[in-house]
């Protein structure tokens, strides 16, 4: 699915399609069956162009639903820090999504390797880390565009991509990679507060 595509128009009903297209492939997943675009069509009861208009490769929406099945919603994380200062929320959310990169390594990797191979020009994928950085952002004093570049900044240092970098790259085992990344955000946090003291 487009970048373009979900933000224009009825974007609340395109994610919530989005979702019942996800809920869908896990109930086969769950009952360990295999399936395609047109068993998971006629199961949710939409047509199977709308599936591919999601997901054109059965193989990404089989691996990103296997890790949905793991993964809180953003608002959820983000129900779960509220009454935390600024800095709290946004280590919150990256000891979350680093403790569920380390958890669920193996699936992950396999996701990417399935979205990196697909035939698909941009390959999307469903920038949970964004979304809930957004939320906590959203609370914040920052501007617009700073908020912006914030979220995209902070999703540098939490998730599976810096997770493999530290491993792959570095020679760090997990413990390792997780504490770099939040000395990491550490360092970023005193960055900010200085920028704000000037």
């Amino acid at each position: 699915m487009t970048k373009t595509y979900t933000s224009t128009g009825r974007t609340n009903q395109k994610l919530e399609t989005r979702k019942l297209i996800l809920r869908t492939a896990q109930t086969f997943l769950n009952k360990g069956l295999d399936f395609n675009l047109e068993d998971i069509a006629k199961e949710a009861g939409i047509s199977r162009a709308t599936v591919y208009r999601y997901f054109s490769n059965i193989d990404i929406l089989g691996a990103e639903a296997g890790l949905d099945i793991s993964t809180k919603d953003p608002q959820d994380i983000y129900e779960d820090l509220k009454g935390k200062e600024f800095e709290q929320k946004v280590l919150g959310i990256q000891q979350y999504y680093n403790k569920l990169a380390v958890d669920h390594e193996k699936l992950f990797r396999k996701y990417l390797s399935t979205v990196l191979n697909s035939n698909t020009s941009i390959p999307k994928r469903g920038a949970r880390r964004k979304k809930t950085l957004k939320l906590v952002l959203d609370d914040s004093n920052f501007s617009s565009d700073e908020k912006q570049k914030l979220a995209n900044l902070l999703t540098i240092f939490m998730g599976i991509e810096p997770l493999i970098v530290t491993k792959d790259v570095c020679g760090l085992t997990n413990n390792e990679s997780v504490e770099l990344m939040e000395w990491g955000m550490k360092l970023l946090f005193k960055g900010l507060s200085n920028l704000e003291n000037e």
